[in-house]
């Protein structure tokens, strides 16, 4: 043991201020004269050494710092003497390997510490159970912030130097994003892997000009380290770990091992049933290496398991593998299926297993794994199975190809990191037609995560590649450059991607599809209308998750919305049955689409957060985007206001950098319609004019009629119908036409609205009656309540206020009823503008303001907000003369002098 008392600057700790401010306050008590002892326990490599040190650091000043070795601690006289009145801490690092002695003196000395001992004692152990009747503070992984700060440290890319006090060089021009996503990934927190691994690599490979290893280097350290406690465990312990170990190796990332086939493979070694009885289903211990979670077993860290196969000799770790993978191809598993040549394939369970086993490159095995990936398991699984294929092979371009496909799987599997780290793996291959395969997968990570301009040019020069040799994926990268055209409301970029499809190997659904599709982009609505509902009804059984979100786009583009919600339904059931989880986003994204425009809002919201949640566990940004856009338009009916701000906000922030018009003009539509709702119309028809006109800032094709009706009726509420009444006409136009082709059941009602809002007085009412016939047919509570909100609306500005109560009744109980809270605010407050009392009608403020009458209590709303006067005028339909009269009378009821102090009034601490 050493006492020290010379003070060295540490290195920086990240993601370990909890643990430091702990540490803090039990040198704050040792100061005061009060000793403890605490147990820093951790796997190797989570920084439990560095903390130690960095307590040591802070102690020095104050007293002196013992480091114990084996030979334990001496007599308390001796610390004593050491101290020499001053507070004494010992730190004794890796005392876990200590002898049983040893460990048990250690611990019996700092469990007998306490108030007054001026001594404390800090051990760091691993996570074992050496130390477990003193008190603990358990280290865990770091987080992905404070791993990713380190990772800057090391390569340059942050304050400070590396863990040696040196940057790595030739790094500081920047760490390639794809190679920060795999070393954080492979490191899984832990800071000493993290820098072996990161040390290991060349300049090259760390800024993505060369190609990652496969393994990566830099990790034998620390599953060293993790392996030293196996040599004190009992035989049968060491062998069920190498056993349970191996069996991982074939399942999916965390999903553990399977006991039973423990069960087997464990009776087949030879190890007493009883023993396995104990640890597998019983309560029987294995040094805290594995823990039980119904019928699957976990080791407690994943590194341990790596630890275990890394430590045991070569030959035993391949006679393991060997016999796992003979048990499971006696018994199968749930994806084996026949391919070519009618024989039936080894499970793939059993394959990953033998490659496991395998001491080298082995060409007979990788295209083994190859062809039993084209089976229908799971795209996780055939993304390992095809990493592991292409690790046992020496060809580069078959390897890089091989790397490909696992890397396609694991974006069909919702894992983008984790293909872009695969591709990083590919390597340049020029000449070579498979090396289309790499852009393809490119093109269909920038289609979720990136620019959609970037996206359609991958995705086109990639079809372009693998057409001669690959028709099924260079359709799919077709199909996805006219889906990233289509977001991007280009619509020439979709018929041109269209447009190099041949339909001729396909069905006939799809051959109309694409007919129609094109058709309808090129103008020829009728003919494409035609051909797009041949597809409408996708076969029951046979129909995959892309045939039913194709026929629920043409539902959509037809108008057809009771069609698109009951598809939508049918293609979130068939992604949730078979995947790939990829797609999940996507419909569910599409569902709730459907259901706004059936009016469905609760419906959509539900399953747009789903769909939310979905997007950011899969790591896919744009659908993310979409959304949000559609919960900003369901919150622009059923509020709050805050809430449609904030969608439209966050779909409004992602667009704009990736080019998405589509999510655009559906957040800037839900923004007008919820301005429409609170009676600022002015605001709602300049945010919705770009929209709906001609010319370059226009919205999204697909979306343009859609908000004409919501156009028309903020620029007449604002004025602005005089002033723009060719535009306004012009519009309305066009709408009748898109009207008397789609079969979307509001569109008449729509129309007729429009034309009332822009009708002389004497052909208002009529106009006014034929919509409400329409809505009548259509169903549809909340578009009925729009248009008997504004005839009422229209009554009462011609005086003709009983008559306008029953309309404006009727739309405040259909708002009410399909909760837009807001919509029913604004029909309430026309309805007490007409004269109406009740409690469904009464005004949510009080006090002072319930004096004032209905009509005041309206403009005093307003001008609180910092409306004019005329902008008033306009929001209520009364000329600014009156709203100057009510206004001087609402200032003398109220006992106020300017508009100041009415804000103040009804500010969020008024009435």
């Amino acid at each position: 043991m050493t006492s020290s008392t010379t003070v060295h600057s540490p290195l920086r700790l990240y993601g370990r201020s909890g643990e430091l401010a702990i540490l803090g306050s039990l040198l704050a008590r040792l100061w005061q004269g009060d000793g403890e002892a605490l147990v820093l326990a951790a796997p190797p490599g989570l920084g439990r050494t560095a903390l130690l040190h960095e307590a040591a650091a802070a102690h020095r000043p104050r007293g002196p710092v013992l480091h114990a070795d084996e030979r334990g601690l001496p007599a308390p006289e001796e610390l004593r003497e050491l101290a020499a009145g001053r507070p004494l801490l010992v730190c004794a690092d890796d005392a876990h390997a200590w002898g049983p002695a040893s460990r048990t003196a250690l611990g019996l000395a700092a469990g007998r510490l306490g108030t007054g001992s001026r001594v404390a004692v800090l051990i760091a152990a691993d996570d074992g159970p050496a130390f477990a009747g003193l008190p603990a503070l358990r280290l865990g992984p770091l987080d992905e912030d404070a791993a990713a700060a380190l990772l800057d440290r090391l390569t340059g890319g942050g304050e400070g130097a590396g863990s040696d006090g040196r940057s790595l060089p030739g790094v500081t021009e920047g760490l390639d994003p794809v190679v920060r996503a795999e070393l954080l990934r492979e490191a899984a927190g832990n800071p000493r892997l993290l820098t072996g691994l990161t040390r290991r690599l060349t300049p090259d490979q760390l800024a993505g000009r060369t190609p990652l290893p496969c393994p990566l280097p830099g990790a034998e350290g620390v599953l060293a380290a993790h392996a030293d406690r196996l040599d004190g465990l009992p035989a049968h312990t060491r062998a069920l770990l190498l056993l349970a170990a191996a069996a991982q190796e074939h399942e999916p990332a965390g999903a553990g091992a399977d006991a039973l086939l423990l069960l087997r493979a464990g009776a087949r070694t030879g190890l007493p049933r009883d023993f396995l009885d104990g640890v597998l289903f019983g309560s029987a211990a294995t040094g805290g290496f594995l823990q039980r979670a119904g019928s699957r077993v976990h080791f407690s860290h994943p590194l341990y398991a790596r630890a275990v196969l890394h430590h045991a000799p070569p030959a035993r770790r391949r006679a393991t593998h060997e016999l796992l993978a003979a048990l499971l191809a006696e018994t199968g598993d749930r994806a084996a299926a026949p391919v070519s040549s009618g024989d039936r394939l080894a499970p793939l369970a059993a394959l990953v297993q033998l490659s496991c086993a395998a001491p080298g490159p082995d060409t007979v095995l990788a295209a083994r794994l190859e062809a039993a990936a084209t089976a229908p398991y799971p795209q996780g699984e055939r993304s390992s199975a095809l990493r592991r294929a292409a690790a046992l092979t020496t060809d580069p371009p078959l390897r890089s190809a091989r790397f490909a496909a696992a890397a396609e799987q694991a974006a069909l599997a919702g894992d983008p990191d984790l293909a872009r780290a695969l591709l990083a793996r590919t390597g340049p291959s020029a000449g070579e037609p498979r090396h289309g395969l790499a852009a393809y997968v490119h093109g269909l990570l920038a289609l979720r995560t990136g620019p959609a301009a970037d996206a359609h040019a991958a995705l086109i020069a990639a079809a372009a590649l693998l057409g001669p040799y690959d028709p099924r994926r260079a359709l799919d990268a077709l199909l996805g450059a006219a889906e990233a055209a289509w977001v991007a409301g280009d619509a020439p970029g979709y018929l041109e991607a269209m447009g190099r499809v041949d339909p001729a190997p396909y069905d006939r659904a799809f051959a109309s599809y694409r007919a129609g599709m094109c058709a309808v982009l090129a103008g020829r609505a009728e003919a494409g209308h035609a051909l797009l509902r041949q597809c409408l009804h996708p076969a029951e059984r046979t129909a995959g998750p892309t045939a039913l979100l194709r026929a629920g786009v043409a539902a959509l583009v037809l108008g057809e919305v009771a069609a698109a919600c009951r598809t939508g339904a049918r293609a979130l059931a068939a992604v949730r049955t078979a995947g790939p989880d990829a797609l999940l986003p996507q419909a569910l994204e599409h569902l709730a689409y459907a259901e706004l425009r059936a009016g469905l809002h609760a419906g959509a919201r539900a399953h747009a957060l789903e769909g939310l949640h979905a997007a950011r566990r899969t790591g896919q940004p744009n659908s993310s985007v979409h959304l949000h856009a559609v919960l900003a338009l369901a919150a622009s009916v059923e509020g709050p206001a805050e809430a449609c701000a904030a969608h439209c906000d966050a779909a409004l922030a992602g667009a704009g950098p990736h080019g998405l018009a589509q999510p655009a003009t559906l957040a800037t539509w839900a923004r007008a319609r919820a301005d429409l709702a609170a009676g600022r119309s002015e605001e709602a028809a300049a945010r919705l004019g770009p929209l709906v006109r001609p010319g370059p800032r226009q919205g999204h094709f697909a979306a343009r009629m859609l908000a004409v009706p919501c156009y028309v009726e903020a620029a007449v509420l604002a004025g602005r119908g005089a002033e723009e009444a060719g535009e306004l006409h012009a519009a309305v136009a066009e709408f009748a036409g898109w009207t008397t082709r789609t079969a979307d059941p509001q569109a008449p009602a729509q129309l007729a609205r429009c034309q009332a809002l822009l009708a002389p007085a004497e052909e208002a009412d009529a106009r006014y009656a034929e919509a409400l016939a329409h809505h009548a047919r259509a169903g549809g509570d909340f578009e009925r309540a729009r248009t008997q909100l504004l005839y009422g609306q229209w009554l009462r500005r011609r005086r003709r206020t009983r008559e306008a109560r029953t309309p404006l009744r009727d739309a405040l109980v259909a708002f009410q009823r399909c909760s837009a809270r807001a919509w029913a605010e604004r029909a309430a407050g026309e309805l007490r503008a007409a004269g109406e009392q009740g409690p469904s009608v009464r005004p949510a403020t009080g006090g002072a303001l319930s004096a004032l009458t209905p009509q005041q209590q309206r403009i005093a709303r307003c001008v609180a907000e910092g409306a004019t006067n005329r902008e008033v005028a306009l929001r209520l339909s009364l000329s600014p003369r009156t709203v100057d009269h009510h206004l001087r009378n609402v200032f003398a009821a109220l006992g106020i002098r300017s508009r100041t102090e009415l804000a103040r009034l009804l500010g969020p601490e008024g009435p």
